[in-house]
């Protein structure tokens, strides 16, 4: 990688695309450590009841998502991921009082939330980057699954959720003006990343 003009990192996708190999890469050659919005969002819904914020409990309702149409899983996922966005937003400004460097990632990022961060960054004189990973094809994202979670079988309607997932959020973050990167190829994934990284994380990036 080139030298680090960067102090944070968001970095999106939907599940199963590889951001967490990626984060891994770009944390080990910057020196910067990874922040996994999961654990965030695990801790928000635990302080939190459905009916004090339905917005971030919308699959803790007793229904299995796997019982639901991928549409209507997607809806969900979506709105789970619109209501975090202040989350997100608390995770950036506690970022920007520290000098070291952080790659946050998660499915739950969204490009608007993205967007705000990156503005509130730059309001703060500290450089915030956002990047999306995308992979459109649930046979491949079946295929990182199994590669992934050999004892949990076949889940060939997760990665359908996963890639139409990946779809919305690479179309947000385009009207975002927020780089789109494509996984593949994977050999030239991290490469391209630094491209995106040195270009300031903002503009139409689609390779």
């Amino acid at each position: 990688m080139t030298k680090q003009t960067w102090d944070l990192i968001l970095l999106g996708g939907a599940s199963g695309v590889g951001k967490s190999l990626a984060a891994a890469r770009i944390a080990a050659t910057a020196g910067a450590f990874v922040v996994e919005f999961d654990d965030v969002v695990a801790a928000v819904q635990e302080l939190t009841t459905p009916a004090q914020h339905p917005g971030l409990h919308h699959f803790g309702d007793g229904t299995a998502a796997q019982e639901l149409p991928p549409g209507r899983v997607l809806e969900l996922q979506i709105a789970t991921a619109e209501a975090l966005e202040p989350a997100l937003l608390g995770v950036v400004r506690n970022r920007l009082t520290v000098p070291v460097p952080a790659v946050v990632e998660g499915d739950y990022l969204t490009p608007a939330g993205c967007a705000r961060a990156v503005a509130l960054g730059r309001a703060n004189g500290r450089e915030v980057r956002a990047v999306f990973l995308h992979e459109g094809d649930a046979d491949r994202i079946t295929a990182n699954y199994a590669a992934r979670e050999p004892g949990s079988g076949v889940q060939a309607e997760r990665a359908e959720v996963s890639a139409r997932y990946s779809h919305w959020l690479a179309a947000e973050a385009r009207r975002h003006a927020l780089p789109v990167l494509d996984c593949r190829p994977w050999s030239t994934l991290a490469d391209r990343v630094d491209g995106a990284l040195d270009a300031g994380g903002g503009g139409q990036i689609s390779v």
